[in-house]
């Protein structure tokens, strides 16, 4: 079964203040069209998505993945323009399902010219809606449920259907919390298929299996780190209490593949969850261009 110990509301640094960073994301998007709208002061607390279902430039649709253990559905989007090579990313869940983060997160993929889809890895077990929700414990009996294998074949087949519509797109895989420490494991067992991965705050102990507390030897908990060959960009938070920056340090350490991993000063864990309190604007704003960029040139050359 998978292993999801780190807790999304309560694994920040307490003294981490949220509007102490507020003026910050103004210089950090200076310049970045793509991103200046993280710098909205509405932004974590629930709002209106960022880009809209029914924007001109994308498809957005919910799919069905056929799959032998029961299929499941899926959110994705597609740019409007799309052909048989545009490149395609497989986004894994956070702890909230696929909610109204996850679905925008979908939809900016695809307006920044990829094809992107969410696998609902919770769709066999009944899980409420993520949306607006705040009390990660109603979650996580679904997330401990979650078996390695079946959620292995899951994003697979999630990679299958980009190729089936892009028969030529290189792609990629990325996640957020949970989904950071699943989508991290996805570039060894899924490696063939991935190119590259973006990881968002996903523990790196144990990933395929090993230690995960933070107490083991980190020997043991970064054995599998050797496995992963392709390249890999991660986003963390210097004040988050679940997931250690000394082990993040680590890890690029250890990492034998191009790479780009960054530890934000003033962030937490859930940091680019701009539906709930642990967003933090500065670094939000500068790991989304950050997060295109690695796929871009990963994915797009």
């Amino acid at each position: 079964m998978e292993t999801h110990e780190i807790d999304p509301v309560h694994s920040t640094a307490a003294e981490l203040s949220r509007t102490a960073f507020v003026g910050l994301s103004a210089a950090a998007v200076a310049g970045a069209a793509s991103t200046a709208v993280l710098a909205q002061p509405e932004l974590g607390k629930p709002h209106p998505p960022l880009v809209a279902e029914d924007d001109p430039a994308i498809t957005a649709a919910t799919v069905t993945l056929t799959r032998p253990d029961g299929d499941i559905s899926a959110y994705a989007a597609t740019p409007k323009d799309a052909s048989a090579s545009t490149p395609g990313v497989v986004v894994v869940l956070h702890i909230w399902g696929v909610d109204a983060n996850i679905r925008d997160i979908v939809r900016r993929f695809a307006k920044a010219g990829y094809v992107a889809i969410a696998p609902d890895l919770f769709g066999r077990m009944g899980a409420p809606s993520g949306d607006n929700a705040s009390d990660s414990a109603v979650f996580r009996p679904f997330a401990s449920k979650l078996d390695s294998k079946q959620v292995d074949g899951d994003i697979r087949a999630a990679a299958e259907w980009i190729r089936s519509q892009h028969p030529q797109a290189k792609i990629g895989v990325t996640g957020f919390c949970m989904g950071g420490k699943i989508a991290l494991r996805q570039t060894i067992d899924n490696g063939d298929i991935f190119s590259a991965g973006s990881i968002w705050y996903g523990a790196v102990r144990g990933v395929t299996g090993g230690p995960s507390d933070n107490s083991a030897p980190i020997d043991a908990a970064l054995a599998y780190v050797d496995q992963i060959h392709i390249p890999i960009e991660g986003s963390y938070g210097e004040r988050d209490t679940g997931i250690l920056a000394a082990d993040v340090r680590e890890f690029q350490k250890r990492l034998r593949v191009p790479n780009d991993i960054k530890i934000y000063a003033e962030a937490g864990h859930g940091f680019f969850d701009d539906t709930r309190a642990s967003y933090v604007p500065s670094a939000a704003a500068d790991a989304w261009p950050r997060a295109l960029a690695f796929f871009a040139k990963y994915l797009k050359s």
